[in-house]
């Protein structure tokens, strides 16, 4: 089953979208915006990565597609608590090309309501590194989540520690957001 935005679509990974992944991992202006840390990655590793990390029922890494454009890229919704309806949620789009043009809100938009109407999930839980406020812009002003407190100089990045913002949204947050926005009417 594909899970549909107004725009995007997203989609299980392929064997086919490994070298995008790959690419993605190993640009540098994307790991900078990112929490955790990346070090070069071969075809060989992003395969291994690929074998290991199939969907199962606790994590799903999805393929961000448009029309226009197919492979944009890669959405998650990893950790799932099933007993506390909890999971943690992200993004990446692939190049600064396919930003600006609501592909990230969409996403974000199809994840929650993938997660919140279909796996009947409570809640999502994200971060943000402090710098990277085109995220906590897509996140918390346009998507309604909630900076809920800060993990201060938890990431390395840039040579230099910086704060890392906890981000969440409730099911309830979701709901006021679409009933507010009439998102998926338009």
């Amino acid at each position: 089953m594909n899970i549909k935005g107004k725009v995007v679509t997203l989609r299980a990974m392929e064997e086919e979208d490994q070298e995008l992944l790959r690419e993605m991992v190993n640009d540098p202006e994307i790991e900078k915006l990112v929490g955790g840390y990346s070090y070069p990655v071969s075809t060989n590793q992003q395969q291994n990565w690929f074998n290991s990390n199939s969907n199962s029922q606790n994590n799903i890494r999805l393929i961000i597609e448009t029309k226009e454009d197919g492979a944009v890229g890669f959405a998650s919704i990893v950790n799932i608590d099933w007993k506390n309806r909890t999971a943690f949620h992200g993004i990446k789009i692939a190049n600064k090309k396919f930003r600006s043009r609501g592909i990230g809100t969409d996403t974000v938009m199809a994840v929650m309501k993938y997660a919140f109407e279909e796996l009947q999930l409570n809640r999502l839980d994200g971060t943000i590194i402090e710098y990277n406020e085109p995220s906590r812009k897509l996140y918390c002003d346009k998507c309604g989540w909630t900076v809920e407190g800060v993990r201060r100089k938890a990431v390395f990045k840039l040579n230099e520690y910086h704060d890392e913002l906890i981000v969440g949204v409730l099911k309830k947050d979701y709901e006021r957001l679409i009933k507010e926005n009439n998102y998926w009417d338009i």
